[in-house]
Formats: C-alpha cells, structure tokens, sequence
C-alpha cells in the first residue's frame, strides 16, 4: 500500500455549476429510495444501489485485511449499562433512541456507535503485549434519533451501516497508527476518486458534554499534532466539533451544494480503555492501559455513497458501477451471443447487462448505458469474428480485441480499484 496521502482541495468556486444531487442520481439511476411507511431518514437499496454498496463493502474490508485488521460482529442492541459506562448515556443520550422496555429492570438500547462493544470483545479475555496493536474491525449497523428537520437522502440518516475499527496499542504505538489510518484513508480516497477538503483537528469546547481528565485530551491531542506535523499536512482546528471522549483528526469532504460534512476519522482515546478497565500484560508481568484509536476509513457507507454519486455525477469508477459493461445486441440474431458474453462476464464476477432491441434504438440504448463505464455493440461481424469493440465512458473507442482479451482487460482494471477505464 502506497503512503502517499493527499492534499486537500479546495472547493469549486460558488459560480461553477455543482453537480447533480444525490437524491435526484439516486432516483434516476434507480439506486436507492425511501418510503413513508418505512420511515424518514430509512432509506431501502434497489439491486444497483446495493450491488454499489456491496462492492463498497467488500473493497473496505479487504484493504482491512490487507493492513492487519481482523473482522468481528456485534450485536445492535445493548443493554442500557454498557452506555452508562461508556459514557453515551451521559454525553450523547439526545442522539439516541428510547430504551426497549424489556420487562423487570431490563432495558435494550439501540446502540449510536460501535466502540463499547469493541471494548468489550477485547476485554472478553486477557491480552499479552505481544498481542499489540489489535485491529478490530466490523462493517456493522447502528442507529441514531435524528430530528426529521436535518434528515436527507443519504447524506444523514437514522440507521447507519458504519465502517468502524477500534486499535487497542500500547501508549508508544498510538502514533504509528493514527499514521497507518490516515495511509488507509488516502489509499481508499484514491481508489474512490476522492480528494479530502480539509484535514480538522476537532477539539473540545466549552460546556460539560466532555468527559473530564484534561490530561488525557492533551496527551490524546499531542498525538494527533504530532502525527499530521509528521506528515507535513495542513489542517484547522475545529473547537467543540470533538467526540465527548477525546479529540480526532476529521478527514472533510464538500457535497455537491458546497456543504462540507465528515466522512472519515481517526481519533484517540485514553477515556473508554479507563472506563471499561481495560489492560494488557507488559513484558514486566504487570498490568497496563490500552490506548484506544477509533477509525473510520469510509465513515457510513450511505454518506460515502451520496458523495461518491456526486463526486462523479453517477458515473462511478469501473469496479463500484452497478453494471460495468453494458452489451447490446444490434438485432435478434445478436442476442444469444449477447447473453453468453453477460454469462462469461458473470464467470470473471463482473456484472453485465444485455440492452436488446425491446429497450429502443440502438442510439437510445447508447444513451441509456452510458452511466456504464465499458459498452459493446454486437453486430454481425463481431459476431463472426469473436471479437468486442469497446467504448470507453470517456468517448474512447478501442480497436477490436478477442472477447477474452477485452473481458480480461475489464476485469483486470476492476480488480485494481481503480478510476482509470484503460
């Protein structure tokens, strides 16, 4: 993995037209949409928009793997305990959804973040220094009572798939990986075609909805500093915008209103590891505190896909496309060999659409699949020679290939992540 991290961009100027919002691609591009019986802020995946997420998902979890993490899952639901011990309950109760009345005393909450689970499957047995840095990972579901007032299409939302990851390190190894997440992140913009805003340092502000102990935010707070100076990246401060339990690096992104929001973050955490009495066995046979980095490479995948639509206005990158490679059949006789070639692309898991006849001309074909980033007319001379002239999303037409060449070549750049067609 490369550790070259980029450098924000800066906004379009206000008088360049933005791009399409989301909601609208979304609806157009039959992705995603909600329904009033189901709820606001609850949206639902179609098969595109989920083949979208599920490629999302998958890419994030590998490079996970890639980087040492190991995946876990846990459960949504909490008891209202585990968040009077985190602190949520105290901090962060207003975001959170009433407690399920479970009968006697019991009471099940929703749970508005991952990290008191994490704390506890590490805590779950003991932990050597040797065992040092965990990386825990899960791509998983939580919730939070947002006002209806602030909810919209993907971008804010009530439940959440979160990519989330928690690394318990020793106090020596916090900086090492505040550095690998940020490596992490940019490794994902890039392959996303995602260049950050701006880089906020998020620090607590007045008023009492942070955990006390202001020697451990400056302890947590030098560790960011150090490790952006290191790296030579500029950032802004963002007094009051840090979570209740420490400060974070906050990787900013602007929408296609010009409306910036956070879509990844590290933070460090020396609260939670205290809270939740969590330690290690040193190499001296003692007992020690943990420091907890909380990251987040892609935040929600719903806020990551909204800007991903606008970012490249529907036209995602060749391995994210609902369908990469639109086939289309110039006549009747072309179509079996329209729908084998959609079954060889199945075979190298790429995923193929055939656009017969029955959808229009050929041109209004062309036009309906032009999200799609590679395009194959069928005529009768490809027919007979076995070979695909491809078009390029960008105007581009290659010379004719073998079939197998051409499909080898798409799934080859597919399999890379990344933007470039050819």
């Amino acid at each position: 993995m490369s550790d070259r991290i980029d450098r924000p961009e800066r906004p379009e100027p206000a008088d360049r037209p933005a791009p399409a919002d989301h909601r609208r691609l979304g609806r157009e591009l039959g992705l995603f949409g909600t329904d009033p019986l189901i709820g606001s802020g609850l949206p639902y995946w179609l098969p595109d928009g989920a083949a979208v997420r599920r490629s999302l998902e998958d890419f994030v979890h590998a490079l996970e793997r890639r980087a040492g993490y190991r995946h876990v899952y846990s459960p949504v639901l909490g008891k209202r305990e585990l968040y009077e011990l985190s602190g949520h309950w105290a901090h962060y109760r207003e975001d959170m959804f009433p407690p399920l009345e479970m009968g006697g005393e019991e009471q099940l909450v929703l749970r508005p973040s991952l990290c008191p689970h994490h704390a506890l499957l590490f805590r779950s047995r003991s932990r050597s220094y040797r065992e040092l840095p965990f990386r825990m990972a899960e791509l998983g579901d939580m919730y939070r009572s947002e006002r209806s007032g602030v909810l919209g299409g993907l971008s804010r939302v009530r439940a959440i798939r979160l990519n989330d990851a928690h690394v318990f390190c020793t106090p020596e190894q916090a900086a090492a990986e505040v550095r690998g997440a940020l490596e992490l992140i940019a490794a994902a913009y890039r392959a996303m075609g995602v260049v950050p805003s701006r880089y906020r340092l998020s620090l607590p502000g007045p008023g009492g909805k942070y955990a006390a102990r202001p020697e451990l935010w400056e302890r947590a707070t030098a560790v960011l500093v150090r490790v952006l100076a290191e790296l030579g990246l500029p950032y802004e401060e963002g007094v009051g915008e840090a979570a209740f339990y420490g400060p974070k690096i906050d990787v900013q992104v602007v929408d296609a209103a010009g409306r910036e929001s956070t879509l990844s973050t590290v933070q460090v955490d020396f609260h939670q590891p205290e809270r939740f009495d969590l330690h290690y066995v040193g190499a001296d046979g003692a007992r020690h505190r943990p420091v907890m980095v909380h990251r987040s490479v892609v935040g929600s995948v719903e806020r990551a896909v909204a800007h991903l639509l606008e970012r490249h206005g529907g036209a995602f990158p060749a391995w994210l496309a609902p369908v990469q490679l639109a086939v289309l059949p110039l006549g009747p006789e072309q179509e079996e060999r329209a729908a084998a070639l959609a079954g060889r692309c199945l075979e190298l898991d790429l995923r193929a659409e055939v656009l017969g006849a029955e959808r229009g001309s050929l041109g209004a074909r062309v036009r309906a699949a032009r999200p799609a980033p590679y395009l194959a007319v069928l005529g009768p001379r490809e027919a007979a020679d076995g070979t695909l002239s491809l078009r390029l999303r960008d105007g581009r037409r290659l010379d004719p290939l073998p079939v197998g060449e051409a499909l080898s070549g798409i799934a080859e750049r597919v399999r890379a992540h990344t933007v470039e067609l050819w």
